[in-house]
């Protein structure tokens, strides 16, 4: 595969994995002295991560979900915050100066804190009170964190007796680093081709439902917009027929991200549309994957990995295509603001 290390890709991914232990001992500790809610808490891409984990646990679970940006945390009065709260704070960096302060914020609150990092040393991993690192780059970190926090939702219903499947679906997620190595061979080649028709696109309309929106909407704020400077509209699948629906041209790109949870439907919804009026629909279905050693009932979890993980073969080729590095920024880390 271009520019594609597969041996750091499986030794990051695996290590995410590997925190099970130590994601239960602390999960178990903290539900043993009582849990009423819990809270993802983040900044840009990191948040929108969390939004799967957040989507299994409001699907599955009668324990309180709440996912909320960490500036916008900070300026309200959340009624739910408190002494009963777990709260996960996921920063690659350990740095992200809102994350930091949020962290410090719920624990004056009273809240019981878990950082997900790439690196030990940094003000979000020592202000938490429980610390859990993985390193990771960009390029790696979205499988890290979905791993990640699945297996903390899993963990929380299995101790609440909401999830039976739960031995089951953890020795699964061992087979999954290899098992996402294959989808990005797999997509190799249509990635190069998309990248080379789409080098010149100003302009994506993303489309994504159920389990799969946050990676949608990642995906076109954090690697299109960010990274590659292109303009998007990331829109749920639901809202796309209130008020996209009539952007779109025969030369509008319309990119649909069809996962395998009870809301296919609203993505199918927008490819019978979009095959009517546009000629440049593309559409990633996770279903055309084979997940070797993954049972039916975890693939429906996992679509946003498998989503992430192909992507990434995108963003690399375009990479190649813009001659414009994944890594140029105008603004972010550059000035103030």
């Amino acid at each position: 595969m271009f520019n594609f290390d597969a041996e750091r890709f499986l030794g990051i991914q695996t290590g995410a994995v590997q925190l099970k232990d130590e994601l239960n001992l602390a999960i178990d500790a903290v539900m043993e002295k009582g849990v009423e809610n819990v809270f993802f808490v983040g900044t840009g891409g990191a948040t929108l991560l969390m939004y799967p984990a957040q989507f299994i646990l409001k699907n599955h679970s009668k324990l309180p979900i709440y996912t909320e940006i960490s500036s916008e945390l900070m300026l309200m009065d959340h009624q739910f915050l408190g002494e009963k709260s777990l709260v996960i704070l996921p920063s690659l960096s350990g740095t992200t100066k809102e994350t930091v302060a949020a962290a410090q914020y719920c624990k004056e609150k009273g809240a019981t804190t878990f950082s997900l990092v790439g690196h030990a040393d940094t003000p979000l991993a020592h202000l938490t009170d429980y610390t859990f690192v993985n390193y990771a780059a960009d390029d790696t970190s979205c499988e890290s964190f979905y791993i990640q926090s699945y297996l903390i939702a899993f963990r929380l219903m299995y101790i609440r007796n909401e999830f039976p499947q739960y031995h089951q679906f953890v020795e699964e997620m061992k087979q999954l680093p290899a098992v996402l190595l294959n989808v990005k061979s797999a997509t190799e080649q249509r990635a190069a081709e998309f990248a080379q028709k789409h080098k010149h696109t100003p302009y994506h309309i993303l489309s994504g439902t159920g389990i799969d929106w946050g990676q949608t909407y990642y995906y076109g704020m954090c690697i299109l917009e960010e990274m590659q400077w292109i303009k998007t509209r990331p829109v749920h699948a639901s809202d796309f027929f209130h008020g996209t629906l009539e952007l779109v041209e025969e030369d509008t790109s319309i990119i649909l991200l069809k996962g395998e949870d009870k809301t296919r439907p609203l993505a199918e919804r927008v490819e019978r549309f979009a095959e009517h009026y546009s000629k440049e629909l593309t559409v990633f279905d996770t279903k055309d994957y084979e997940l070797d050693g993954i049972s039916d009932d975890l693939r429906r979890f996992l679509s946003p990995i498998v989503l992430a993980t192909l992507l990434e073969r995108v963003s690399c080729h375009l990479e190649e295509q813009r001659n414009h590095p994944l890594s140029t920024r105008r603004y972010y880390k550059k000035v103030p603001f």
